[in-house]
Parts: structure tokens; C-alpha cells; sequence
């Protein structure tokens, strides 16, 4: 049953729904999925045409938003929302430490994860569709990953779409994982020399504390193991329109003078737990490399063999000279599934998703180059996540497909930048732009 209740300005409605765990054998296993519907508070009892949010990840739930938060508010104008917690996420039959064993072994784990792709959350969103807008079409906004889901959905069902709006860039239709990290790391470099050209007193400060990280055995409270690759890896805020800035709060509080001499302090330890610890998101980890894996070469942590070319990001060697530490970004290693106790007793499971050799394309070139969709995208050229040579690539091999190219914002302009990123897209598919 149906539950509505208030927030200001807005009305929103729990949904949930049923779908095949296989979409290929629609008579076997379900799972849940749940979503929440937003609409203004004063057009609740209105005929609005209907925007499906797919957020970025893999493996977050959507946004839980207050009010009209953020690009919400500039949404609702027109539209009501369904703000989906993809298969796996939130309140969807979520894939954690915790659940995966009911599943039974990691082997009988990996296939079952291997379900949840944006190929399956197509077609989970087609088997909605019809229960929330009595089968017309939807506009589909897709944030990062949630973009990546929307070309694949216009692969899949383009009848499903009224309108394609992807923020945070598009995925390469053909680019192996290896390709993905190969471009990303020198983004990332560039990332940490503009953070460090913002804050030079960071250089020292993140030295001392990989220094420490070297000599001692640091476990965070939460029984994270902090190793120096995994201090590196805070670095994933820098993609972020604030994150330079965190990251600088963070490097200042790091040291504190005790009776046993300078060690990590008590809130350096406590908001880095919360920074590194996947106990929310585990998904992300699990899957983050096989969102691009699409043929029979296996994604074998891809990030941690390609980091190897980049010789620059080994902390130690660093430190054994006058070089900066370099931070890491948006990448999965094999060492997190020992460092980070919500990911440890899925270890085997990531190792058998790393190996596996069955992935199925989730794009289809023939369809995009005659799509029919009206279709817009925003691509943030210094985007630290997502390679923009990569959208452009794609965004040419997208008929009809309107781009907009903007270094005004981060990775996360939907938010920082609302209610513009989302009107400007909306203007360019309706040519007002």
C-alpha cells in the first residue's frame, strides 16, 4: 500500500513495486524495488507528465531531499518525480555483507550481482513504467552512472523516454575498464596539483601524515585499517565543487600531541572512517568496474594494474624524495576489501565479478546512431570522474543528442549548480537554449 505524507512545499508518496530478479526469466525470482514519488504541494491533485531520476553510483540510493532541495525544486515546476533506489540500493532488496549470504556462497553471490548492471535496471524501470504513468513515456534525468543507465536505456526501450537528460558525462561505448583508468589518473594528477597550488601547506601535511601511515598500524574505530593507499585514496573529493576544501579541513586536524608522542587525532580518524567506510554503499565497490565491462575480457581491477603505469601515485616513493603524495580518485582496489570491515567477508565475491568473462554489451551503437529521443547532456570539462574526451565521443555518436560543455561547475554541477544545470538542459532540448 501506497503511503503519502508532507514536507514543505511537497507531497510525497512511498512506492514500491515487484519485478523479476532475471528480467530473462520473468517467472522466476523477484526482488523489490522501492521509489519515492515528489510532487508540489500545490499541484498533488494535477496531471503532470512524469521525470524518472536515476541516480549516480553505482550503488547509491537516490537523493533523500528535504522540501525542494537542490535541482528538485526546479523539477517540480512541471513534473512529478520518482526518485528510484536502483536494485541493490536503499530500500531495494539491498545487496549487502549482511544480505549476500542469504544468497549462499560467494560464487552463487557474484552471479547474483552480476544482475545488477544498467542493463537490468532498464528493464526494471520498463516494468514500472506502466504502474506509474499508466505507459506513457517518461523524461529520464540521469546523473553520472545514472546518465550511463540512460544511454543504455536508449539502447534498450528508447519507446520508454520522452526525453534523455544526462548530467555529469557519458559513458564510452567501447572502451575497456583498463581505458577508463588509463585516462583517468593523469585527471586525477591534475586534480591534486590544483588542490595543492590552492592550499601549499597540504603538500607537508599530507607527506607527515603518509609518513606515519608507513611506520605505523593505524585501525580507525570503526575497525577500518588505514594504510597509506587507503589515505590516498580521500583524494575522491576532489571531483567534488567543495571537495578541494574538505579535503583541506580534514589534512589540518590530522595530528594531535598525546603522552606517546604525535598521533592521528580523535576527529581526523572519526570523519575519515566516514569518508573511506563502503558500509552505506557496498554495491559501489562490488560492481563499480563491471559497469564497464561489455565483452568476454575480464575487468580484473583494472585500476589497481593500471596504477602501476603511473608511478607517481606510490606514496613511499614520494616520500623517499621531495615529491608531493598524489591522491587517488574514483577507483576500486583489491586492498579495500581487506582494509574496510563492511567489504572483507565479500572479498572472494569481488574476486570472482573481477574475473568473470560473460559480460553483455549494454550499448548498442546502430540504435543510438538512429535515435529518435529528443536528448541533452552536460559534460563539465575539468570533471574529475568522467573523461571528457570519452562524452564527447559519445555524445557525436548519439543522434540528435544536444551537448553542453561547461567548466562553471564539478562533477556534481546537478547539485551545486541547480536550478541551472537542469534548466539549461531542459532549454536545449526544446531549442530555447
Amino acid at each position: 500500500m501506497s503511503l503519502s505524507y508532507r514536507q514543505p512545499g511537497v507531497v510525497l508518496t512511498d512506492r514500491h513495486f515487484t519485478v523479476p530478479l532475471d528480467h530473462a526469466d520473468p517467472d522466476g525470482e523477484t526482488i523489490e524495488l522501492y521509489a519515492r514519488e515528489v510532487v508540489a504541494s500545490e499541484k498533488a491533485g494535477q496531471e503532470l507528465p512524469w521525470m524518472l531520476y536515476l541516480q549516480g553510483g553505482p550503488g547509491f540510493g537516490a537523493n533523500r531531499f528535504v522540501g525542494r532541495q537542490a535541482w528538485l525544486g526546479r523539477a517540480l515546476e512541471e513534473y512529478r518525480v520518482l526518485l528510484l533506489d536502483q536494485r541493490g540500493t536503499g530500500r531495494s532488496t539491498p545487496a549487502t555483507r549482511q544480505t549476500l549470504p542469504l544468497r549462499g556462497g560467494p560464487a552463487e553471490q557474484a552471479d547474483h550481482l552480476a544482475r545488477f548492471r544498467a542493463d537490468s535496471i532498464v528493464r526494471d524501470c520498463e516494468a514500472v513504467r506502466p504502474q506509474v504513468t499508466g505507459g506513457a513515456p517518461w523524461t529520464v534525468l540521469g546523473q553520472s552512472f545514472g546518465g550511463f543507465c540512460t544511454v543504455t536505456y536508449l539502447s534498450l526501450a528508447p519507446e520508454g523516454i520522452d526525453t534523455a537528460l544526462v548530467t555529469g558525462g557519458l559513458p564510452s561505448l567501447h572502451a575497456h575498464a583498463d581505458d577508463v583508468y588509463r585516462a583517468a589518473y593523469p585527471r586525477v594528477e591534475r586534480k591534486v596539483a590544483a588542490h595543492y597550488a590552492r592550499y601549499p601547506q597540504d603538500v607537508e601535511r599530507a607527506r607527515r601524515i603518509a609518513d606515519h601511515l608507513l611506520g605505523h598500524d593505524v585501525v580507525l574505530p570503526n575497525g577500518y585499517r588505514l594504510t597509506v593507499e587507503a589515505f590516498q585514496s580521500l583524494g575522491l573529493m576532489l571531483g567534488a565543487s567543495d571537495g578541494s576544501h574538505r579535503l583541506h579541513h580534514l589534512l589540518e586536524d590530522a595530528f594531535v600531541r598525546t603522552p606517546a608522542g604525535l598521533e592521528l587525532s580523535d576527529a581526523f580518524q572519526e570523519q575519515a572512517q566516514a569518508l573511506l567506510s563502503y558500509a552505506a554503499h557496498p554495491l559501489y565497490a562490488l560492481v563499480h568496474e563491471a559497469i564497464y565491462g561489455q565483452d568476454t575480457r575480464p575487468t580484473a581491477w583494472a585500476a589497481e594494474r593500471v596504477r602501476a603505469e603511473f608511478p607517481q601515485f606510490d606514496a613511499a616513493k614520494a616520500l623517499a624524495g621531495d615529491a608531493p603524495v598524489l591522491f587517488t580518485g574514483e577507483t576500486v582496489h583489491p586492498w579495500m576489501f581487506d582494509t574496510d570491515p563492511a567489504l572483507r567477508p565479500l572479498r572472494e565475491t569481488a574476486e570472482l565479478l573481477a574475473a568473470r568473462t560473460d559480460w553483455r554489451p549494454l550499448y548498442d551503437p546502430a540504435r543510438l546512431a538512429a535515435n529518435e529521443v529528443p536528448a541533452a547532456a552536460a559534460f563539465y570539462h575539468d570533471d574529475m570522474y568522467v573523461d571528457t574526451a570519452h562524452s564527447l565521443e559519445t555524445a557525436a555518436a548519439i543522434r540528435g543528442l544536444r551537448p553542453w560543455v561547461t567548466n562553471e561547475y564539478e562533477h556534481d554541477g546537478l547539485r551545486a549548480g541547480a536550478p541551472h544545470v537542469l534548466d539549461r538542459l531542459l532549454a536545449l532540448v526544446r531549442d530555447e537554449a
